[in-house]
């Protein structure tokens, strides 16, 4: 993706009659996050006056215990290892905002709009539970940043994922306060500016409202949303592209027969082959050259469906913890409690997405496998070398998909690089205070890393699919293409033309892979959504 390119979803108010997703007193989705990621929907608080009371009550609990003199971490002592550091009165209302300063040392990429966005929902989320002490003005000014596409400039390294994300979110803590840039009307400017714009004044931080903000798994959180809905399209793409493999190389439906994965009751595999076998509904494989087709096609059910059966738990554990207070300390004003933790730690996240991260990376390879097999002439079946469209007389000089397959195999191999699990590299930090770190973030963004590629990977196998399929039909006019298949082929069609001649496919791969990323080239039949 290409960063910031200033492709800034439309502002909220603009999507007439769209329904905002409610922020409070409810469990959100991971459809949630993307819809208000992507600018389809805008954000509200709950009118529920007893959800709102609670906030409140939260934020003057807090200053009665100060007003009484207990010790609490962050609000009146240090950060870190520096918790034994008491912090005078005077200077407690200064504390949040130095918090907020020393943490602006964020490196490499900038997030994009629609990470961002996801990224100000699970906060915003997050701090709605009312265990962390803020008032609801501050959840007001979160749903600005959603609602009028504020978006924080915030850079994609430095956070090792517990303390939370902190660094990171020190950057929509300060858009808040009116420091720092932001992104709005697709222009960059100095965030005070923009708050003077829409009438409202910077925000004045209160006692742990810094620390209530960065002290969480927001980013991890809203970069796992977007990654496991983009999974899941590629999870459901190549399933498609199995079946048009299978009918490019004059392959076995029978491979997907029911009681087949009856017998091996993964209901993640076996929903695999039930697409599949939808897709290949009438296709007559009596005629096929093998008793059995190699692997990656007699075995895609197997190798896709473990990424489908990883989404149940991978989906829990994402949701759990969007849905979850995450910042310490915590506070309860009912039971009239301050309570110390580690709901910051990004354990969960990190482990799911390291395992996403894996899944997806094998639908890359098993992907660059079916196409090795269609573009090489001794492994499919009759189809032309390299998948040259070219007429006898120009084929000496036309290459066809060579240079595509190798661009495959390069995105793969990356993919496949990016596989080492991020949450085992945990690092003794902050003075040994952080001793055990998560290091989800990291792993959150490998992941995106592993998908950008695949979709290039799934970009690449389905013009090659759909060209195989076109050359088998020229060979052998009397095949009969499967309704999905043929509806599938048309709909590419549309973005990409027939290669009869080599030609530059940067651009087709290109509108192809922001579609695929997008989640609208499996788009359509009944059975085409995941």
């Amino acid at each position: 993706m290409a960063e910031h390119d200033l492709n800034v979803p439309a502002p909220a108010h603009a999507a007439a009659g769209e329904h905002p997703v409610v922020i409070g007193n409810r469990r959100l989705t991971i459809e949630d996050v993307v819809a208000i990621a992507h600018g389809r929907q805008p954000v509200r608080l709950n009118a529920d006056a007893a959800w709102r009371d609670r906030i409140e009550r939260g934020a003057r609990f807090l200053r009665e215990r100060l007003a009484d003199g207990a010790t609490i971490y962050g609000v009146n002592t240090g950060y870190g290892d520096a918790c034994q550091v008491s912090v005078p009165m005077a200077l407690v209302e200064a504390l949040p905002l130095q918090l907020t300063r020393y943490h602006g040392c964020g490196m490499g990429r900038h997030l994009e709009p629609a990470e961002t966005l996801a990224v100000v929902a699970a906060r915003l989320n997050s701090l709605a539970h009312g265990y962390s002490g803020v008032r609801y003005v501050l959840l007001q000014r979160l749903a600005d940043l959603i609602n009028h596409r504020i978006l924080p400039r915030i850079p994609a390294e430095g956070s090792v994922g517990a303390s939370g994300d902190l660094t990171p979110l020190s950057y929509v803590a300060a858009a808040l306060v009116g420091e720092r840039e932001v992104l709005f009307n697709g222009q960059l400017q100095p965030a005070a500016g923009v708050w003077q714009q829409l009438g409202h004044p910077p925000i004045t931080l209160a006692p742990k409202e810094g620390l209530a903000l960065m002290n969480g798994t927001a980013v991890m959180t809203g970069l796992a949303c977007l990654a496991y809905t983009r999974a899941e399209q590629l999870v459901r793409l190549s399933s498609r592209l199995t079946a048009l493999a299978t009918v490019a190389l004059d392959g076995r439906a029978a491979h997907f027969h029911p009681t087949i994965f009856a017998a091996k009751p993964h209901a993640g595999q076996a929903e695999v082959a039930a697409w599949i076998r939808a897709d290949l509904a009438d296709w007559d494989d009596t005629s096929a050259h093998r008793v059995q087709d190699r692997y990656s096609i007699r075995c895609a059910p197997h190798v896709i469906g473990v990424a489908r059966d990883a989404q149940s738990w991978i989906r829990r554990d994402i949701e759990n913890e969007l849905n979850s207070a995450n910042d310490n300390p915590l506070i309860d004003p009912d039971a009239q409690e301050v309570l110390h933790g580690g709901n910051f730690y990004g354990g969960h996240i990190a482990f799911a997405m390291d395992a996403l991260k894996t899944a997806v990376a094998n639908l890359a390879d098993l992907m660059d496998r079916q196409m090795a097999l269609l573009v090489d002439d001794k492994f499919n079946n009759g189809l032309p070398r390299n998948l040259s469209g070219a007429t006898a007389e120009r084929a000496p000089i036309n290459h066809g998909f060579k240079a595509v397959q190798i661009s495959s195999s390069a995105w793969t191999a990356e993919a496949l690089k990016h596989t080492m699990p991020a949450s085992v590299f945990s690092r003794s930090t902050e003075a040994h205070n952080q001793d055990k770190v998560s290091m989800g973030t990291i792993a959150a963004r490998d992941c995106l890393r592993v998908l950008e590629l695949t979709e290039q990977v799934a970009a690449a196998h389905t013009l090659a699919a759909v060209q195989a399929v076109r050359l088998r039909c020229r060979l052998n006019p009397s095949t009969q293409v499967p309704a999905p298949v043929q509806a599938f082929i048309d709909r590419v069609g549309a973005q990409s033309g027939f290669v009869e001649e080599d030609r530059p496919l940067e651009a087709e791969l290109r509108a192809l892979t922001l579609a695929i990323e997008r989640g609208e080239l499996i788009e359509g039949d009944a059975h085409d959504r995941p």
